[in-house]
């Protein structure tokens, strides 16, 4: 017999976690799939800076356990299982999992977004080896060692940060120019001793027997390929979304991004998007908290009017 609720969310991130919280505020009987840990990516974060009520910033293995415990303190169901399916059901939705199935009339996609592999020979041999996309759980160990980080972004900037306060040497490999990102993360970076940028440069092998000895880069304007001898490699070239169990049920846009209104609404009636799997999403975990709430109160007014979008 399938379990059935006001709100279901797949996503136990930080953008599901806050839609979970609001939703049961507001009342509605209200299930969270989170397949593993509450609290997801921004569990390996150190600091999450731009959240009201943290001037300098709050790791998320803080922020995210509170945010699940506020939650649980309203009755929000927690179901440490994957989503393995979703299907229309009468006036609302049924998920398949390994719990059970589970129906509700309106349904929250939090499932945000998976990291983007370089795809170079050697990285998956050797990931968990020197291959990583967490810095704050392999800086520690490799202390006074040299290593590499993929990518120019927010994220690979605040990666970098955290390995110089450990590594003896961090050198950053991008595409482009320069990095891109917040100022304050560009100036923290070009301003620390420890890490070196190496522009227009693209990792071409990953190199090593059982660990990681060195990367192979090019330059991408003239062609001149190098090694960079490091005992690690951390990627963070971008990001890919999780929309696969929903890619023939919703509109996605050109990233494979859930395409909504303001109110994080798709084109589905009773099925809103929020966080990174959203399209136009900033990125941001406070931008995800915001998603989270307003499509918490697009559901409460559907599930009391009946009214979804114009219609």
């Amino acid at each position: 017999m399938s379990q059935e609720f006001d709100v279901a969310i797949i996503g136990g991130g930080l953008a599901g976690l806050s839609a979970a919280l609001t939703a049961g505020r507001l009342g509605h009987s209200v299930v969270l799939l989170t397949d593993g840990v509450p609290g997801g990516e921004l569990l390996k974060i150190e600091k999450i800076d731009g959240v009201p009520g943290y001037a300098e910033g709050v790791p998320g293995y803080d922020l995210c356990p509170i945010t699940q415990e506020q939650a649980e303190e309203l009755g929000v169901e927690f179901v440490d299982e994957p989503a393995t399916g979703i299907s229309a059901e009468g006036e609302g939705w049924k998920i398949a999992s390994g719990a059970g199935d589970i129906v509700a009339r309106g349904l929250i996609m939090a499932t945000g977004t998976a990291m983007a592999r370089l795809g170079l020979p050697g990285e998956e041999r050797l990931h968990g080896k020197g291959v990583s996309e967490c810095a704050s759980c392999d800086a520690p160990l490799l202390r006074g060692k040299v290593a590499v980080v993929a990518g120019g972004g927010d994220s690979a900037m605040q990666e970098a940060l955290v390995l110089a306060d450990h590594l003896e040497k961090v050198i950053m490999v991008m595409r482009g120019d320069g990095l891109a990102g917040q100022a304050r993360y560009r100036e923290a970076v070009e301003e620390n001793p420890k890490i070196e940028l190496r522009c227009n440069t693209v990792p071409t092998e990953i190199v090593g027997e059982d660990a990681v000895t060195a990367v192979k880069v090019k330059d991408e304007a003239s062609g001149v390929e190098d090694e960079i001898a490091a005992d690690a490699i951390f990627t963070f070239i971008g990001l890919v979304p999780n929309t696969g169990l929903v890619a023939d049920l919703v509109a996605l846009d050109d990233t494979g991004r859930i395409r909504v209104d303001a109110a994080m609404r798709s084109d589905a009636k009773g099925l809103c998007a929020v966080g990174n799997v959203r399209e136009g999403s900033p990125h941001r975990a406070v931008g995800a908290m915001g998603d989270a709430a307003a499509a918490a109160v697009a559901l409460d007014r559907y599930l009391a009017t009946g009214a979804w979008r114009d219609a």
